[in-house]
C-alpha cells in the first residue's frame, strides 16, 4: 500500500538554493559540446535566454546575449530553440 504523499506546503525546503547573482558551483565542466554565439546573425529575441535551464546566458548591457560558460551544461536548448539558428554546438 503507498503512503499518503505530502502537500507542496508539507514539503520541507531542500536543494540548492543560492543567488544566481552569485556563482557557486562550477557546472560547465560537465559538458562535452557547448554554444557558440554568431552575433551577427543574432536578432536579440532573448528565446535562447528564456528557455534556457540554468542561469548559465546572461543578457548583455547593448542588449545581446552571452554565454556563462562555468554554469553550461550543453544541453542545446538555446540552439534549438534559436529562430535564427545563430547559435552552434560545437565539441568542448
Amino acid at each position: 500500500m503507498m503512503s499518503k504523499l505530502p502537500t507542496y506546503k508539507e514539503v520541507p525546503i531542500a536543494g540548492n538554493i543560492y543567488d544566481p547573482g552569485k556563482l557557486v558551483y562550477k557546472t560547465g565542466d560537465w559538458r562535452t559540446f557547448k554554444p557558440v554565439i554568431d552575433h551577427e546573425k543574432c536578432i536579440k529575441c532573448y528565446i535562447c535566454w528564456l528557455y534556457c535551464p540554468e542561469p548559465s546566458i546572461d543578457r548583455t548591457k547593448d542588449g545581446g546575449v552571452e554565454i556563462n560558460y562555468e554554469q553550461c551544461k550543453g544541453c542545446g536548448i538555446c540552439a534549438a530553440e534559436c529562430p535564427v539558428k545563430c547559435i552552434e554546438m560545437v565539441k568542448g
